[in-house]
């Protein structure tokens, strides 16, 4: 089996034994699918990451885009293996299993920093190409590189506490031997603190390379931005969703662990537009996939502040007199459904108008020679008045219109 092959493997099995202790962990009384939410869904996304990195490598053997995705989720997947079983060890077992120290420090920070921010921001410099967009950014990669490497060992080695694990306050069993430690603990912070910069960084030059760019790897990036807007708000919704809970999850209900499950599986847009991306499988639907995403975006939120506020408006006003909220709820769900239609049209007009203007004024001036045509008679007008629609809205580089009159091409 080549080396690519046992890396698959490794995650997958790391995967189930995260499965294995989350279940093992799972408080008395809570049900199944609640407890086993988190690491069903980053089980999901951990895989969806080397699958894509795979496909890549065999489409596109020579992209270093396919074995940082593959890398990335091998050190995720160890991570959160090594925390399930830090998490029965120490908190299940109450400390009665050896290990659960080095567990915990094999899944802190130094595996984050590698797997989530320094091969992270490494993937931004070379996507989509493989390849930095200029030599001009090889010392930057290399900064990188030695950040990531130099954060980690230090961060690794520091002497003190590990993360704030249940607030056991376990010390770092890998903690180098004093000055040394002390030292390391001292750096790492702001070392890590640093990893923000480079994010910046990274953005610059994706943002120049789109700049730069055009079909193609205008496209690709297209993607990838989308993916990273839509897990950002994803992760930010599930952060309010578990601060809604309460850190114990004792405020959570029915309809809160959908949207939780959702959120978690947000990152999984980042693996997939990566593949659509590099393969550039139906690469340019994006255009129309940003065009719905913002015109729906903006109806559930248009839709969703109008049935609340006729929730509240429909319910105080008919509580005195029906004692309840359904018909609050009722009456607000009929509005919704009857301004359905009407928004979302709405909405398509403001956003075609703003962002897709070639497409909006292309739309008029089909409609207007639409208009035109039902009274327009002569022949050379109505040629001439089609070869200038076809002009101004395909924008082609000649324009040719040809009329059969008694057998003959004119």
């Amino acid at each position: 089996m080549t080396a690519f092959g046992l890396a698959i493997a490794a995650q997958v099995a790391l995967i189930v034994i995260s499965f294995v202790y989350a279940a093992m962990s799972i408080p008395p009384g809570v049900p199944w699918l609640a407890g086993m939410a988190e690491s069903l869904a980053f089980g999901i996304v951990t895989l969806t990451f080397p699958a894509v990195g795979a496909a890549v490598l065999l489409r596109r053997p020579s992209n270093l885009v396919g074995r940082l995705l593959c890398v990335m989720a091998l050190g995720w997947a160890l991570a959160n293996a090594a925390t399930g079983f830090a998490n029965h060890a120490l908190i299940t077992r109450e400390g009665t299993v050896a290990g659960g120290d080095w567990a915990l420090w094999l899944s802190g920070d130094s595996w984050t920093i590698v797997s989530s921010q320094g091969l992270l921001v490494l993937l931004m410099l070379v996507f989509p190409t493989g390849t930095l967009a200029s030599p001009q950014w090889r010392p930057i990669a290399r900064a990188v590189a030695w950040w990531t490497l130099i954060t980690a060992l230090t961060t690794a080695l520091a002497a003190g506490p590990l993360d704030d694990f249940f607030g056991l306050g376990i010390d770092n069993p890998a903690a180098a031997p004093a000055p040394i430690g002390t030292l390391f603990a001292a750096i790492a912070e702001p070392l890590r603190a640093g990893g923000l910069v480079w994010f910046a960084v990274a953005a610059v030059s994706l943002l120049l390379r789109f700049r730069r760019s055009h079909g193609v790897e205008r496209q690709q990036i297209k993607w990838i931005a989308l993916a990273a807007v839509l897990t950002v708000v994803g992760i930010s919704a599930t952060i309010v969703l578990l601060n809604s809970a309460g850190s114990d999850g004792s405020g959570a209900n029915e309809w809160l662990l959908p949207l939780f499950i959702a959120g978690t599986l947000s990152p999984v847009m980042l693996p997939i537009a990566i593949g659509i991306a590099v393969l550039r499988y139906r690469l340019y639907d994006i255009d129309l996939v940003i065009n719905r995403t913002m015109v729906y975006g903006a109806l559930t939120i248009l839709l969703g502040l109008v049935y609340v506020g006729s929730v509240v408006a429909l319910g105080g006003l008919l509580r005195p007199v029906t004692g309840s909220h359904d018909l609050a709820v009722a009456g607000s769900t009929l509005v919704v459904a009857a301004l359905f239609s009407p928004a979302r049209r709405r909405i398509q007009g403001l956003v075609d108008r703003r962002f897709y203007r070639s497409r909006y004024d292309a739309a008029l001036t089909v409609e207007a020679f639409r208009a035109r045509l039902r009274d327009e008679v002569d022949l050379e007008t109505l040629r001439a008045d089609l070869a200038g629609v076809v002009r101004e809205t395909l924008q082609p580089a000649s324009v040719s219109v040809w009329l059969r009159n008694d057998n003959q091409v004119e």
